[in-house]
């Protein structure tokens, strides 16, 4: 009888861990992302978001994008499905509503470019060590467009 009380007790926390391990393994996380200085509310503010080095800023890379309508001021825009790991935003006003980042002849953008936890450089974007973040549960990001 103890024995039997004993496999039991022993089985039901097996089956516990186990689904406890699952549940925070695969759980999903949300990213409100406070995007601040929006200069009009042309167009539309695209977010692409990136958990790599490798791929960081390359259309290929990207592993969840977003575009709402713009807003002058601010706006929160909210991306779902978030696993834990490790990310970079990247995001541009897409003041024309063309769907692209306008570039000039040199192939500076001409519409406001913006990145989690970093600013554009001198000469170029920053890195993706530069930009990352952890989320490990609903995680809130502030971006601010420079004038």
């Amino acid at each position: 009888m103890i024995l039997r009380f004993t496999q039991s007790f022993f089985m039901r926390i097996v089956q516990f861990s186990i689904l406890f391990i699952s549940m925070t393994l695969f759980s999903q996380h949300r990213i409100h992302v406070h995007v601040e200085n929006i200069p009009s509310g042309k167009g539309n503010i695209n977010l692409a978001v990136y958990s790599s080095e490798k791929t960081f800023l390359k259309f290929e890379g990207v592993i969840q994008s977003k575009s709402v309508p713009a807003k002058k001021g601010s706006i929160t825009v909210l991306l779902e499905d978030v696993p834990h790991g490790e990310y970079a935003l990247a995001i541009f006003h897409d003041a024309n509503g063309n769907d692209k980042l306008d570039k000039n002849w040199l192939g500076i953008p001409t519409e406001k470019v913006a990145f989690s936890k970093a600013k554009m450089k001198t000469f170029g974007p920053p890195s993706y060590r530069d930009c990352c973040f952890k989320v490990n549960g609903d995680t809130q990001v502030n971006i601010r467009f420079t004038k």
